[in-house]
């Protein structure tokens, strides 16, 4: 049985979206937090309503490409977490995934976590895009992803699901925070951040037990 003009239009639409965000990133690894909806467009061969059309406005456009990479990352962090080795090293290989991800991609880390000057805004004139408006939802997703993890694999008692979602959130604000930081003024090497933060983090969650059955972490 043959797809419909529908299902081949939707497909069409999905296709065209992909390459435009392809073209997003091209442009974001040469420009970082000042590529604009100009470059984006020309870069993709197409003019600014065009742009515009698929994604509303810069805001729109910011958030796809935050789905898209949070996506890549988040499957790299599971990956490490994942990992046949013992917990210290699940650790720090997570914290070492997420520090790696911004430092070889440091322009793609500051389109989305950082305003630029002269950076488009929203439709219209494109001014007063607030990237804090659209990060914040990013870190809060990553925070949720890492609490799931944490309360599959962990056994905190009574308090389980509260303690998960603390922890979570808490580990992802020091993580971006401490990365942000590093990245900014790199004070020392990636491989010495990571110890460093594993150090802080050894805590109650070395001393915690697994989960009966689970997979452990």
């Amino acid at each position: 049985m043959g797809t419909t003009r529908q299902e081949d239009r939707t497909s069409s639409t999905a296709q065209r979206r992909r390459e435009l965000l392809e073209a997003a990133d091209r442009v974001v690894l040469r420009e970082g937090p000042g590529a604009s909806m100009n470059a984006i467009a020309a870069e993709a061969g197409i003019t600014k309503p065009i742009l515009y059309r698929h994604f509303g406005d810069k805001g729109g456009l910011y958030r796809a490409l935050a789905v898209r990479h949070t996506d890549a990352l988040l499957a790299s962090l599971r990956a490490a977490l994942d990992a046949p080795r013992d917990r210290r090293e699940r650790v720090e290989a997570t914290l070492d995934t997420y520090l790696a991800a911004i430092e070889d991609h440091p322009q793609v880390y500051r389109f989305l976590m950082h305003p630029a000057e002269n950076s488009d805004g929203a439709a219209g004139n494109d001014r007063g895009f607030d990237v804090g408006q659209h990060s914040a939802p990013l870190l809060r997703r990553l925070g949720e992803e890492l609490a799931k993890v944490i309360a599959e694999r962990l056994d905190l008692g009574p308090e389980s699901e509260e303690l998960a979602r603390v922890w979570g959130h808490g580990i992802v604000g020091m993580m971006h925070a401490a990365g942000d930081w590093w990245l900014r003024e790199r004070p020392c090497e990636r491989k010495q951040l990571v110890t460093h933060l594993a150090d802080l983090l050894w805590g109650r969650l070395a001393a915690a037990g697994d989960r009966v059955g689970g997979p452990g972490f």
